[in-house]
């Protein structure tokens, strides 16, 4: 049941041309224009060094919790969850296999953006499996959240909140402003954003080689966990 749903979950993310532009093309032109434009001050060293690890990050932001916030949102209001709830098809199984497809343009979305980064001249470093993981805790912690969202909240007010939070995740996230930017007492908490973690774990193993990031990893672990025991506690199928 899980790999049928998650197959139409792909095929239904992918015919979205909308969803593609937010997913794909606007990581990709952030990466190209700050990486090729001095608009940000990135610190010290090479800008799409910088860059390229946090555009990562945006892009499991984007498909893990902005678009499937809003796809999910809508479906639930045009009735598809509520005829979903009638089939033999659990809460928990419907979340897996949103959280598969997640996997599958993720893939295609990483694909992507290391071939634009490799030919703006990144030279990545670090353990590919501590990326994996990081990879995957944060869409796990992503995924959750953005299902809580949208099984909680009417789908006009979970298109607004989704893209306000990606709008604002996308400056202060650590994504292409380093933390370092902003005031200490600030620092601190947005560290602990599941968009920070993710964003300083792949900068620490793609830019400074760094081995594997156990805080990064456990904020994002946190943040998993909580995202998805909630999302399974208080989503609502209509």
């Amino acid at each position: 049941m899980i790999r049928a749903q998650a197959a139409l979950e792909t095929r239904m993310l992918l015919r979205h041309g909308e969803q593609l532009l937010l997913t794909v093309v606007i990581p990709a032109l952030l990466l190209v224009l700050f990486s090729t434009v001095d608009i940000v001050d990135t610190g010290g060293g090479d800008s799409v060094g910088f860059l390229a690890p946090g555009v990562l990050a945006l892009a499991v932001l984007s498909t893990a919790f902005t678009g499937q916030a809003i796809s999910t949102g809508f479906e639930r209001r045009y009735g598809v969850l509520k005829r979903l709830a009638l089939s033999p098809l659990p809460r928990w199984a419907l979340m897996a296999a949103k959280t598969c497809s997640v996997l599958v343009i993720e893939v295609l979305q990483v694909a992507l953006l290391t071939v634009v980064a490799l030919l703006l001249g990144w030279s990545p470093h670090g353990n590919p499996l501590s990326v994996v993981l990081l990879l995957l805790l944060g869409t796990a912690a992503f995924s959750g959240l953005g299902l809580l969202l949208a099984g909680t909240v009417r789908a006009d007010a979970t298109l607004a909140a989704a893209n306000l939070l990606f709008i604002l995740l996308l400056v202060g996230g650590g994504v292409v402003v380093p933390l370092e930017k902003f005031p200490s007492g600030v620092q601190d908490v947005l560290g602990l954003l599941p968009i920070a973690a993710l964003s300083d774990g792949l900068r620490d193993v793609l830019q400074h080689g760094a081995g594997v990031p156990w805080g990064a990893l456990g904020v994002l672990a946190v943040w998993a966990v909580a995202g998805l025991a909630a999302a399974a506690r208080w989503f609502k199928w209509e």
